[in-house]
């Protein structure tokens, strides 16, 4: 697994989530999908979920997601 991968896992979360979800959310999500390839990752197992914020970063430049801000929470959403 790469950190690049995560950009994918990303999608695929919000994707199972309905296209939205907040940053718990989609975390929760990769972690029940693949937390046997995350364990087995390396240094990746002890970053991904900060890397999984700069997945969501180059989704937003790329134009895959938008954040939307509800209350305390930011909101992550497929366009």
């Amino acid at each position: 697994m790469k950190r690049s991968d995560l950009k994918r896992y990303v999608v695929e979360a919000l994707a199972s989530l309905g296209v939205q979800g907040t940053f718990v959310d989609v975390a929760h999500e990769i972690w029940q999908r693949h937390e046997t390839e995350l364990r087995m990752s390396g240094d990746l197992f002890f970053t991904w979920q900060y890397d999984i914020r700069w997945a969501k970063q180059v989704l937003q430049d790329q134009g895959l997601l938008k954040i939307e801000r509800t209350g305390q929470k930011s909101v992550w959403i497929l366009k």
